[in-house]
């Protein structure tokens, strides 16, 4: 590593003198003045998964759920810059910030971006906690965690990957009813550019703040079409887009089938669709894969719970200090037919909360493999400034009381994947074992009845 040697001769009076002076002009050597917290830790009820507090009014912090909202004194914590052992920017933590300011200030080979130094200091102050489930979000981090959660935004609903090696980028799914589907853009057309900007030269991430835009203006995409080698440009007008997170389908024996992508804003809804169309269909059993669900939004979860269960516990929390909240079905509507979870490694949180309650209630039979093992409750507190914090705020157990953390759900019949046409190019559920094994429980079941 290069280095330039930066060690004085204390007999150069002048030389001190001026390093001194230039250490005092950054603020280096300046007693913090003491302040009153900005900072409370608040009162959680009632967030398991990922729950927005979605309001600050006059100091309150807003704990938001479908069904209660609960206010809590945002200056009710201990104050942060107080002296003492539980204090986290003491005088002598303040000194030091001033002093790593003041060394980039003077020795840091590029332009310092203030407001990078100081996300990372905030980034740094959580993930000093120790938990990566615990993270700090400035305000465009925060907008796009809303847009991944809520899966509402204005754009044109397509899902876009990006090869890490070339940068290309590749559209992989194009949602029904969007207007992706209605410009005619297709799965696996190669976005070239964005409004004239190259789609390589950025990341995806970058390239998807180009394509979104308020609603009603026109986006230009050109794209090449490996399946036809045509290279084709599209004005996609942009809209209001709330993408699907449930799919479904009727399969054989009257055996309904229900994919749950993820628990979003609108996914309780979804389900409530779905179990309708299949209802008139004839469904006489039915099929719930969350495979590859990493959770969500404990609302939604708790609703779709509340429409498949009688009435009972779906799952109960503690926090740090051991209160509970309890989540309960409330009977009043429940499906009276045969049900199979279809689990894996990747079904997690909210996920885990479903398969957890159907398990313990015995309502069902859990097929594939143990999921993920995430027991534990976050909770979204947006700042005054736009900027959001995320933290662990307590633990969750099934109505049974088991803690799943680290330890996942166990499926009744376990069954690795494996597809069972493996010359196919494309996915067709009829291959796919854990469905095949799902379909041919459920029809032993209905014969049973």
């Amino acid at each position: 590593m290069d280095y330039q040697n930066n060690n004085m001769n204390t007999n150069n009076r002048n030389g001190f003198d001026d390093w001194n002076n230039q250490m005092n002009q950054y603020g280096m050597w300046q007693p913090p003045e003491k302040q009153k917290s900005k900072m409370g830790l608040g009162i959680l009820i009632g967030i398991v998964s990922t729950v927005f507090v979605l309001g600050i009014v006059a100091g309150l912090c807003c704990v938001l759920t479908n069904t209660q909202i609960v206010f809590a004194d945002r200056g009710a914590g201990d104050n942060l810059f107080a002296q003492g052992k539980t204090a986290v920017l003491d005088e002598a933590a303040v000194e030091k910030i001033n002093e790593l300011s003041a060394y980039a200030k003077l020795y840091y080979y590029d332009e310092m971006e203030l407001e990078d130094i100081q996300d990372g200091m905030y980034k740094g102050l959580v993930e000093g906690l120790g938990d990566k489930y615990s993270v700090y979000y400035n305000a465009e981090d925060f907008a796009e965690l809303q847009v991944s959660t809520t899966g509402q935004y204005y754009g044109i609903g397509a899902g876009l990957s990006q090869d890490p090696n070339t940068m290309i980028v590749t559209i992989t799914k194009v949602y029904k009813g969007t207007p992706s589907e209605t410009a005619g853009l297709k799965k696996d057309d190669i976005i070239l550019y964005v409004d004239g900007v190259d789609g390589a030269s950025m990341e995806v991430s970058e390239l998807v703040k180009l394509i979104r835009g308020e609603k009603g203006t026109i986006v230009q995409l050109d794209i090449y079409r490996p399946s036809t080698d045509e290279y084709l440009s599209f004005d996609v007008e942009r809209a209001d887009i709330t993408l699907p997170s449930v799919e479904y389908e009727m399969l054989e024996n009257h055996i309904g089938y229900i994919w749950i992508d993820s628990f979003e804003t609108d996914t309780a809804h979804q389900f409530e669709t779905a179990v309708e169309e299949l209802t008139k269909q004839g469904m006489e059993a039915m099929i719930i894969d969350v495979r590859y669900n990493p959770g969500g939004m404990v609302s939604a979860v708790v609703q779709i719970a509340d429409e498949i269960l009688p009435e009972g516990t779906i799952f109960y929390m503690e926090d740090k200090v051991g209160n509970r909240e309890t989540y309960s079905s409330k009977g009043d509507t429940y499906l009276d037919m045969p049900i199979a979870l279809l689990i894996n490694e990747d079904s997690a949180s909210a996920s885990e909360i479903l398969a957890g309650a159907i398990k313990d209630h015995d309502y069902g039979t859990l097929i594939g493999t143990t999921t993920f093992g995430k027991g534990i409750v976050q909770t979204i507190f947006p700042l005054s400034d736009g900027d959001a914090i995320k933290l662990t705020t307590a633990k969750y157990f099934t109505p049974s009381g088991n803690y799943i953390h680290k330890v996942g759900i166990e499926p009744d019949i376990e069954l690795e994947y494996e597809y069972l046409n493996p010359d196919g190019e494309t996915y067709e559920k009829q291959y796919d074992n854990q469905i095949v094994k799902a379909v041919e429980v459920l029809t032993e079941q209905l014969g049973a009845e």
